[in-house]
């Protein structure tokens, strides 16, 4: 039985999915190359077909593998990397990621007005429910495999009147518009990752099964009257995204010593 070993307590599917990865990583099978049917994988490792189907559903979660109803389970490209938190979004100098959506390959779906969701309608400070303008997308790989859903929230007494309520892109960053339009400029934002289960439309538009964890980003930006701007949202498929943020280390300060006269918080 290929990669089997009957003497450990590890479970059969875990040991058959170890073995896979190892053949992935190998070189066995490439980025978007097809592997065996479920039915020969049972034949060469000698277990049931539930047993290797249990094996694909944990390489879907963790991002390895995909599944293509009515053609089958391939290896699943490079895990796309990430620089969307906020310094990222803005870059070291304004106008930096001019390109942004031309590189990353952004849809716009929808334009109008729709019911604030909790967090949404939290950060601008209103009630649940309150009809506040939004503009959702879709952002696709090169593979064109859907990789993040999001939307970006405005008040609509400031973006009603504006290019920003019309249902078309521009050639620069969507903050660089909205400052424009709204006449306030971006002084400060805030991000709010986390992990949780995908919404059923979450699961349907990334591809992904519903129980495939996924990372959602609550990013507020601020005026210099520290009132939000734009509250956006951005939702990845968590096995398959990595997030990467870069920045420097700050020297120790001249009281940073170790006899005493710095205080340090762990």
């Amino acid at each position: 039985m290929e990669g089997m070993n009957p003497g450990t307590a590890e479970h059969p599917h875990r040991q058959i999915a170890a073995s896979l990865r190892e053949r992935i990583r190998g070189g066995e099978w490439a980025a978007g190359e097809q592997i065996p049917s479920i039915p020969a994988l049972a034949q060469a490792y000698g277990v049931a077909k539930q047993t290797v189907q249990r094996t694909v559903d944990q390489l879907r979660v963790e991002g390895v593998l995909i599944t293509r109803p009515g053609s089958g389970t391939y290896v699943r490209g490079t895990r796309r990397r990430l620089n969307r938190l906020s310094r990222g979004r803005y870059g070291t100098r304004r106008g930096q990621h001019a390109d942004l959506a031309r590189r990353y390959r952004q849809e716009l779906v929808e334009v109008g007005h729709s019911p604030a969701p909790p967090e949404v309608a939290d950060a601008f400070g209103v009630a649940d429910g309150t009809a506040l303008l939004v503009r959702r997308h879709l952002v696709r790989t090169d593979e064109g495999q859907p990789a993040e859903v999001g939307a970006s929230w405005f008040r609509p007494a400031e973006a009603d009147r504006t290019s920003l309520a019309r249902r078309e892109a521009y050639g620069r960053p969507l903050y660089q518009e909205a400052e424009d339009e709204i006449g306030r400029r971006y002084a400060s934002a805030t991000d709010h990752l986390s992990a949780r289960q995908p919404t059923r439309e979450e699961a349907e538009l990334l591809h992904i099964r519903p129980d495939t964890p996924v990372l959602h980003l609550l990013h507020v930006a601020y005026g210099a009257d520290h009132r939000p701007i734009e509250v956006a949202q951005a939702t990845w498929p968590g096995p398959m995204t990595t997030l990467t943020e870069s920045y420097p280390i700050p020297a120790p300060a001249a009281d940073d010593t170790p006899d005493g006269s710095g205080l340090y918080l762990a």
